[in-house]
């Protein structure tokens, strides 16, 4: 079987020797391809040219949720999965890997790598079903290029997070569940607009739901990891659905306490409720917009601002090696 690996050299959690081992293990089993990614936005295209030229079966991303991202926005770079495309195949490299833990795979990449040929030597695959963000017709961000996401997107505060810790990441801090936290801290006391919630909800033949102050897109569940501990966001969230949905129309110092709390007891079972606490399962298309531009970010990555996003939840649109 032919595989290209890729390999984000600047990993969180993999040295250059682990790398090695990692290779090593897999060119024993495959006809292996390895590139090392030199730039952002360049996973994408070496899976963009993999899916165009058929060179691979498999494309492997060896590195954290961004890498993976990149990895699916290169194959899917002509839309979902005909049944020609090479099958996705992921070893867990950052420091959280919330898609590689939620197909459920190891959190090691050693022993992801492991349970990776055991799946390849079984021929065990599935489909799944992914969200397609895209600029909204008629609004500013009409021509925002489209983009596929794995597991999570934000608009607003959770967003407004992720950008903060980008900068920091940009000055030397290493990612931590620490640093995300801190900014999260910050990110709250510094937004005038955390009160007074300017997004909307907007689906079709549905009236509007106003006002809201945190929105929240799954793709599946647990939304992230807190180390080893699970947080669901949106419980019922799964690659066989469509796009579930939790939003807050409520964000004061109380309301954070509240749900916070909630979010760090969730369980499969349960996730954030009462009565600010807006809950959504199994959405196919809608849109977030609001008064005032606000972050965007698609599973972890961060993308500058917007007025407006819209979103599809497509089935089965990538086949992974599970």
């Amino acid at each position: 079987m032919r595989a290209l690996l890729v390999v984000n050299p600047v990993a969180t959690t993999t040295s250059a020797r682990t790398r090695d081992v990692l290779t090593h293990a897999l060119a024993s089993d495959l006809k292996l391809e390895v590139a090392e990614t030199e730039y952002r936005g360049h996973a994408r295209e070496l899976a963009r040219q993999a899916a165009e030229q058929g060179t691979a079966d498999v494309v492997i991303a060896l590195g954290g949720d961004g890498t993976v991202n990149e990895v699916v926005n290169g194959l899917l770079h002509h839309g979902p999965d005909d049944g020609d495309l090479p099958r996705l195949a992921v070893v867990p490299g950052g420091s959280t890997n919330v898609f590689a833990r939620a197909l459920g795979y190891p959190n090691h990449a050693v022993e992801a790598t492991g349970a990776l040929l055991s799946a390849l030597h079984a021929g065990s695959e599935r489909a799944i079903g992914l969200g397609l963000a895209t600029g909204t017709p008629g609004t500013a961000d009409a021509e925002a290029p489209a983009r596929w996401f794995t597991f999570c997107a934000g608009y607003g505060f959770d967003a407004g997070v992720v950008g903060r810790v980008e900068s920091q990441r940009e000055r030397g801090k290493r990612s931590t569940h620490s640093l995300y936290l801190r900014q999260a801290m910050r990110q709250f006391f510094g937004d005038p607009r955390r009160t007074k919630g300017t997004i909307s909800l907007i689906r079709p033949g549905q009236d509007p739901v106003e006002r809201l102050a945190l929105s929240i897109v799954c793709n599946t569940a647990p939304w992230t990891f807190l180390g080893n501990r699970p947080v669901f966001a949106a419980p019922r969230a799964s690659f066989d659905t469509g796009l579930d949905v939790l939003a807050l129309s409520r964000l004061s110092s109380a309301a954070l306490t509240r749900y916070g709390t909630q979010l760090l007891r969730s369980s499969p079972e349960r996730g954030p409720h009462g009565k600010h606490v807006v809950s959504l399962h199994d959405e196919s298309d809608f849109t977030l917009r609001s008064q005032v531009p606000l972050p965007f970010q698609l599973d972890g990555d961060h993308l500058g601002v917007r007025t407006s996003v819209s979103f599809t939840g497509v089935h089965r649109a990538l086949r992974v090696i599970v």
